[in-house]
């Protein structure tokens, strides 16, 4: 291999993953036929959600900023509910059972809450392996915004606020 081509490779590679992660087939997929199944052994399809702002929460028991959200996303959720919003706390494949059972008894989470034992669910929202990370859907069941990190939940309210008007 040539030498220039050699110091090319890596910086090819990296401009390649920026154009796919700008592209993302995952990022417009139709999510109409997910269909969560809770903790509880409750489904809940998100079609169903329609009239609903509805915001999906990827979240893992070892994640500091996940924990640490966890009591704003609980205020939000009593705050909103009875104005349109449905909030679904998707804990991850590698996130074990009883450890996110336990947590959700201790922390008395009002909102469903789903363990993704198969990651069928992460790979139906483009494959997340980032957690948090929210979408928030509005009453058409349109992805509104994806968040990665910790939500800023006075921007959070501020979207309910419109959205659920």
């Amino acid at each position: 291999m040539m030498p220039i081509l050699k110091k090319l490779t890596p910086f090819i590679a990296f401009l390649l993953l920026i154009a796919y992660l700008q592209y993302n087939p995952f990022q417009h997929t139709k999510i109409d036929d997910v269909v969560f199944t809770t903790i509880k052994g409750e489904e809940i399809r998100m079609v169903e959600l329609r009239g609903k702002v509805v915001l999906v929460s990827f979240w893992a028991t070892d994640c500091k900023s996940c924990v640490d959200e966890m009591p704003d996303l609980i205020n939000t959720y009593r705050q909103y509910q009875s104005k349109g919003l449905e909030i679904i706390a998707v804990a991850m494949p590698y996130d074990p059972p009883a450890q996110v059972l336990n947590f959700v008894t201790q922390k008395s989470i009002p909102f469903p809450v789903v363990h993704d034992s198969y990651a069928h669910i992460t790979q139906k929202f483009g494959g997340v392996s980032l957690t948090p990370t929210a979408y928030i859907y509005n009453k058409e069941g349109k992805r509104i915004q994806r968040a990665i990190g910790a939500l800023n939940f006075n921007k959070l309210h501020a979207l309910l606020d419109k959205e659920l008007r």
